[in-house]
């Protein structure tokens, strides 16, 4: 018979409660004052087993390989969440528990029955970090009642019933790769950045398929200009991936403030944090958060994002970034400002000149235009009567193609409504419309400006990001929230020669603002350097300062 059906709302069948139940009754607390005491599950790890364990209700015996809601669970935790020994019970289950889907009994309940040849390879990038798992899981069968059932943990190798085993797989045992397997954890895949850990990992993918297998990947954040394993899974969004990320990156919180960072400790460590009952007795969890706050200081002191990573679990560009991440640059005030510090709400100005910035595309990437005045107030025009930025999203439009026409009606939009007195434009794609703008406006006023020239390129991206981050400088900008992730995305590519070009960390993650922005800024100072500052020769524009938050 079928699956029972739903007895609450949101129910759904899962093979995760009896799994949940197994461990309890077989692993043990591996480490610590608790070795050898039943291994007890937080509801955060209970809600975990039983997502990764849900199951189709129109799941049939005879299709069990297809019978999963997810093929592959991604866990993105803080430092010292407890993900090794969570992993662990899940290799130990993997091992000899009945987690394989075998149908429904008379009730309607899903039955389960162990794998008949468990293969399950531990993964990481390195021996040390196979030892994350490698050293709580031996201890977990050895200290209770699975030493029974598996009597043989080698230092590299548990042999299982049924002629099985589990072995650890690091990148440079790539000849093991390619195998049967039923069972992957893949251990910290927001480090998985080289071309030989991301073929690891798509290997192993294709060795679970021909079994009807799956993997559980675990991390902490990661850094978004190294485009990870974990990160190209999570930005993907494949429905058959299971991703629990609670991430601490919440609305009004900056992880540099000491409060606000108590409440993103509290979220983001959930069930794993000590508990007290009213006599000081901990009655749940092992995190001390105050101890986190301790390394969670000194780390920031340092790198600032490497500790939100860590022990915030924010994922945010390091120091591959090319701007400082927002919020993140309080321990050095005097030093550096953000791309958000420099934010100022104004009217968007019209009739007063003006220089602007364009970088075009056809599909994929973004279109955009930018103008900035000569106090350096740098914001984005709009077009039809206002109802309409000046940024193009190809995704948005039939065929994913930037509209060129209306493109070009915003163009002469703005020519209406402002004096530009310079205007860069990036010529790949789009030098037909160049010279259509330059032979109705001037090729004074519109200018080809190739963004892949290295060193012109590299000149004006150190020019623009000293007026970013220089407090003193008199560079604003407006609320357009596009740009501002565009600015946020950006990542610095090295070329030869100490120079290096803008880089995307992910094709998701777009950057072609960023490219508009900054050749208004090339040209507005450029422009002022001439002399060449229209006929109002100022801006006139009133400003009204408001706090960022």
């Amino acid at each position: 018979m079928p699956w029972r059906g739903p007895e609450w709302d949101g129910e759904f069948p899962s093979l995760g409660w009896q799994v949940a139940d197994w461990i309890e009754s077989h692993c043990v607390v591996p480490d610590g004052e608790d070795i050898g005491k039943p291994f007890r599950l937080t509801d955060e790890q209970l809600s975990i087993i039983v997502n990764h364990y849900r199951l189709r209700p129109d799941a049939t015996q005879h299709q069990w390989q297809t019978a999963w809601e997810y093929v592959r669970t991604l866990l993105v935790k803080p430092q010292k969440w407890g993900k090794a020994p969570l992993t662990s019970a899940f290799v130990a289950a993997e091992a000899v528990a009945p987690v394989v889907f075998a149908g429904w009994d008379a009730d309607g309940e899903p039955v389960g029955r162990p794998w008949p040849t468990p293969i399950i390879q531990v993964t990481a990038y390195s021996e040390d970090q196979t030892d994350n798992i490698w050293k709580v899981l031996r201890p977990m069968i050895e200290e209770g009642p699975l030493a029974e059932l598996i009597p043989d943990t080698g230092v590299d190798r548990i042999n299982l019933p049924g002629q099985g085993w589990i072995e650890p797989v690091t990148s440079k045992a790539l000849s093991r790769l390619g195998a049967r397997v039923t069972f992957v954890p893949q251990d910290e895949v927001g480090t998985w950045t080289s071309p030989n850990m991301k073929y690891l990992a798509t290997t192993q993918y294709r060795g679970l398929s021909g079994t009807g297998g799956r993997s559980l990947l675990t991390t902490n954040a990661w850094d978004l200009a190294e485009n990870s394993v974990a990160q190209e899974i999570e930005e993907a969004g494949d429905p058959s991936d299971l991703i629990d990320f609670k991430s601490g990156r919440l609305a009004g919180l900056s992880y540099t403030n000491a409060k606000d960072r108590a409440r993103i400790h509290r979220h983001v460590y959930g069930d794993s944090a000590i508990k007290l009952d009213r006599h000081g007795i901990r009655v749940s969890g092992w995190v001390n958060l105050d101890r986190i706050e301790i390394d969670a200081v000194k780390l920031l002191r340092k790198d600032p994002t490497e500790a939100a990573r860590f022990y915030g679990n924010i994922s945010a560009a390091g120091s591959g970034s090319w701007l400082p991440e927002p919020g993140m640059d309080q321990y050095d005030p005097e030093e550096q400002h953000t791309w958000a510090d420099k934010l100022e709400v104004r009217d968007r100005p019209r009739g007063v000149p003006v220089c602007a910035g364009f970088d075009g595309s056809d599909v994929d990437d973004w279109t955009g235009i930018r103008l900035e005045t000569f106090d350096q107030f740098q914001f984005t025009p709009t077009y039809f009567g206002g109802k309409r930025r000046t940024i193009w999203d190809p995704a948005r439009w039939p065929g994913h193609r930037i509209p060129r026409d209306e493109v070009m009606t915003a163009w002469h939009d703005i020519m209406q409504n402002f004096e530009v007195v310079r205007a860069y434009f990036d010529p790949p794609l789009w030098g037909t419309e160049l010279q259509e703008l330059q032979g109705k406006y001037g090729d004074k006023v519109f200018i080809g400006w190739e963004t892949y020239r290295a060193k012109a390129m590299h000149f004006e991206l150190e020019r623009f990001r000293t007026d970013i981050t220089n407090p003193s400088a008199n560079f604003r900008h407006d609320d357009c929230q596009f740009t501002a992730q565009h600015m946020r995305n950006a990542v610095v590519r090295a070329r030869p020669g100490q120079t290096y070009i803008l880089g995307k960390p992910s094709e998701k993650q777009k950057i072609d603002l960023s490219m508009s922005s900054t050749l208004a800024h090339a040209a507005t100072l450029d422009a002022i350097a001439a002399g060449d500052l229209g006929k109002r020769k100022s801006a006139n524009v009133s400003t009204v300062m408001y706090g960022f938050n």
